[in-house]
């Protein structure tokens, strides 16, 4: 079989990894394409995968220059795969992927845990052959992009549970960025702000750097997305900070955190999922996964800085789910019929 699998985030690396992984042991020719966007590609070196093709960048905060941005890559995808005669296209909320694979007859699955990118989910819902994902997300929110049973295909859990299923931490990462494992290790991962479905300020997070990058029995380590992410951290010259100039295996650092604050998600849904404390400072409407997870108690809203618990943690605590990646996969080669 011919699978096409697109990437166009940081995120969709870590997801695809093991399921390319398995693919290819059973024989499948994968093809990947990527989009030049935040640490996608050096994500995909990281973990030993090279992109068939790089096509399009991200269109920033501007509707006009996303909508052109989308054109544009929509036309190069079309030319790039039209004569590839590929059997099944694979996607997380890549829907100029969906777009593209309807347009020339190739069966599609789009799987996401976010089920609020409006946009997103009108475009690659509405294309795609089977919309994959998780339980939490209550199916009658999705009614609105057109997907209900059989197109809609939901599982058990949080899909970090999946791809993380072989994951074991590299314990000497710390050592290598100066980490003073005396101090209480904070990873922090600023708000998606060039996200269409995040278009409110959020002031907590900048407060949130503040009051952790002053505390001298804290490390606070931040994993900024963009370049202007990197740059405006920088320019704050805080002592206790620490920022890396490339991408870094982050989830050895959330499993090897004793507390960890996101304002996105996959980084929260991560961190739930090795078992470290996790607060939320996502300013935009919170997805059933998230709500779940508050729930639980796997996952904090924080209000205020002040309120975070700072303490190390012991080596090994907290409850950590593995589950099978084949289970997803199977999943989303249930378009192909």
């Amino acid at each position: 079989m011919r699978v096409w699998v697109d990437m166009t985030a940081s995120a969709h690396v870590l997801v695809f990894r093991p399921l390319i992984e398995i693919m290819r042991r059973r024989g499948d020719e994968v093809e990947i394409t990527a989009r030049d966007y935040a640490q996608t590609l050096q994500l995909l070196e990281l973990h030993g995968l090279a992109a068939d093709a790089v096509i399009g960048k991200h269109g920033g905060r501007s509707r006009l220059q996303k909508a052109r941005r989308m054109a544009s890559r929509l036309g190069a995808l079309h030319r790039w795969a039209r004569s590839r005669d590929f059997d099944l296209a694979l996607a997380h909320g890549s829907h100029e992927l969906a777009l593209t694979a309807r347009r020339l007859g190739i069966p599609s699955a789009d799987t996401f845990d976010y089920e609020f990118a409006t946009l997103q989910h009108q475009l690659g819902c509405r294309s795609a052959t089977k919309v994959v994902v998780p339980e939490a997300i209550p199916p009658e929110r999705l009614t609105r992009y057109g997907v209900r049973p059989p197109k809609l295909v939901q599982y058990p859990g949080l899909k970090e549970e999946y791809y993380l299923s072989d994951f074991e931490p590299d314990i000497p990462l710390l050592d290598r960025f100066g980490v003073d494992r005396a101090r209480v290790l904070v990873v922090l991962r600023p708000p998606p702000d060039v996200s269409l479905y995040h278009r409110h300020s959020n002031p907590l997070f900048p407060m949130t750097l503040e009051h952790l990058g002053r505390l001298e029995d804290v490390h606070a380590f931040v994993l900024p997305r963009t370049e202007e992410q990197r740059a405006y951290v920088q320019s704050l010259s805080l002592p206790s900070v620490i920022l890396p100039e490339h991408a870094v295996d982050a989830q050895s650092l959330i499993a090897l955190a004793d507390v960890v604050v996101s304002a996105g998600g996959t980084m929260n849904r991560e961190a739930a999922a090795l078992g470290v404390p996790v607060y939320t400072t996502y300013g935009g409407r919170l997805g059933g996964v998230d709500e779940a997870l508050i729930r639980e108690g796997r996952l904090k809203p924080l209000t205020d800085p002040r309120a975070l618990d700072l303490a190390k943690r012991d080596a090994g605590a907290g409850e950590r789910i593995r589950r099978d990646p084949a289970l997803m996969l199977d999943l989303l080669l249930s378009a192909r019929g």
